[in-house]
């Protein structure tokens, strides 16, 4: 004879079950496409020159993996980065993310494995199929 503990116990492993389902898809979908948040942008930057493929930017940024661990920042170096955007010269996540920028504008970006090192990684502290978090700021279009 089933009790209703028994129901309720077989109940609430469904519930579980279907939490944790929920939860990989949606880890799933997240990876799988550039994700783009502005944390900051200036007053007039509508009006302003927006970042395009072809101009040379030049761009702080903090990188993080996904578990936070910090892995390269050059606000700290107190340098940025300095590229010609749409080139192909950094992650393709940088390209499709920086662009439309406005110097000083602040955005985040959540980088999919294929849009950043994809399986292969970079060095020691990028590992392969990683998805990046960049704290970025446009500091500079030449």
């Amino acid at each position: 004879m089933i009790t209703s503990r028994a129901i309720v116990l077989v109940l609430c492993a469904l519930c579980m079950g279907l939490g944790a389902l929920a939860q990989a898809k949606k880890v799933e979908k997240e990876v799988t496409k550039l994700q783009i948040g502005v944390k900051f942008k200036p007053e007039g930057c509508d009006e302003a020159r927006k970042a395009k493929p072809g101009d040379t930017v030049s761009v702080h940024y903090a990188g993080r993996l996904v578990d936070g661990t910090e892995f390269d920042n050059s606000f700290k170096r107190g340098e940025p980065i300095t590229f010609e955007l749409g080139q192909g010269r950094v992650i393709k996540g940088w390209d499709r993310g920086i662009n439309g920028m406005c110097v000083g504008e602040k955005r985040k970006l959540k980088i999919p494995p294929h849009l950043g090192y994809g399986d292969s990684g970079a060095g020691a502290s990028i590992p392969g199929k990683a998805t990046l978090i960049f704290d970025t700021e446009l500091v500079k279009i030449a």
